[in-house]
């Protein structure tokens, strides 16, 4: 069954004790696992929303989830600096291995398509990329002037990373070095009243035939305090870097903080705001959002499951929602 954005709809909804921060299904597609403002993950199986809650081992919220081990361990960033290992099935789950990763915030982390390492990001402007069996550090990436929002591993293995200030690069992960950059800078904001940064390339992806490069976050901005500002993606040629389109949602103050470009050729956006919580939809070549789905408060993440059919957001008001891409079936 192919996906249809405009027939979403909320077919699952799963309360936890607190706001939920991140959210991901594994790669299996048989749970989802959703990150609390309680320091918890909790784990639901799909087929009938059995929850497992995994214990307190981080010292603060948890800000990123990723898979290792052909999907069979769970890794978790934590705003505490460290990174944990977790098994993905069990009823009575612990951590396999914690390592302190960086000085303040571990805000994201990725995987290298061969599985073997992990790269984090995080508040002390670093990126790092860690053996992902044995939590090791194989090398540490130097060159941000800001905090690392996220990281991304194209199909080839190429590493990237994008910050507060917008500087979006592709490294060379073996010599450290920056092997381009992406001329991201409208998705940074500064307020000289305030002196403050805000906005950020907050996130990445691949289109499916992999010839553009996704990045998303906010612009306009004129009020961090305020939220006064607007969601933006800009999509890049991966081959020669050149911005070909910006795609907005008019009329709505928010920002990006998950894009996912969906394998039948349309982007997702997990969007949030003082407008409250949806989700967007864009075509290649239009500029403004086809579809928007609005939800009832503010969507933290967003993720997509393996069949394409469904996303799961993580959302301020306790709920994990599941929203589903299809007609009600007759």
């Amino acid at each position: 069954m192919k996906a249809n954005p405009q027939q979403m709809r909320v077919t699952q909804q799963w309360p936890c004790a607190a706001p939920l921060i991140a959210c991901r299904f594994d790669p299996s597609g048989e749970f989802v696992f959703a990150s609390t403002e309680d320091y918890t993950v909790q784990r639901w199986r799909m087929a009938d929303g059995h929850k497992i809650s995994y214990p307190v081992a981080h010292e603060s919220w948890i800000g990123a989830l990723a898979f290792v081990d052909k999907g069979k361990t769970l890794v978790t960033g934590g705003y505490d600096g460290r990174i944990l290992w977790w098994p993905v099935s069990g009823d009575k789950p612990q951590p396999l291995r914690a390592i302190d990763a960086h000085a303040g915030w571990v805000r994201t982390l990725a995987v290298s398509p061969d599985g073997k390492w992990i790269a984090s990001g995080g508040n002390d402007h670093r990126v790092k990329v860690w053996n992902a069996a044995d939590g090791k550090l194989v090398h540490e990436l130097v060159g941000h002037a800001s905090h690392v929002y996220c990281v991304f591993f194209h199909p080839s293995g190429a590493l990237l990373s994008g910050d507060l200030q917008a500087e979006l690069r592709q490294w060379d992960v073996a010599t450290g070095k920056t092997v381009r950059t992406f001329d991201a800078k409208a998705l940074h904001a500064y307020e000289p009243g305030e002196r403050v940064d805000y906005g950020g390339v907050r996130t990445l992806a691949l289109t499916g035939d992999g010839q553009h490069l996704v990045a998303a976050g906010l612009f306009n901005g004129s009020n961090p305090l305020g939220a006064v500002n607007e969601a933006l993606v800009l999509r890049f040629a991966w081959r020669d870097q050149k911005k070909v389109r910006q795609h907005l949602v008019p009329g709505i103050q928010s920002l990006v903080w998950r894009v996912i470009a969906h394998p039948e050729g349309f982007l997702i956006g997990g969007c949030a705001g003082t407008s409250g919580g949806f989700i967007a939809c864009w075509k290649e070549d239009v500029e403004k959002d086809f579809f928007r789905f609005q939800l009832p408060t503010v969507v933290r993440d967003l993720d997509l499951h393996p069949d394409g059919l469904r996303l799961a957001a993580a959302q301020y008001d306790k709920q994990l929602r599941i929203v589903t891409m299809a007609p009600k079936p007759a």
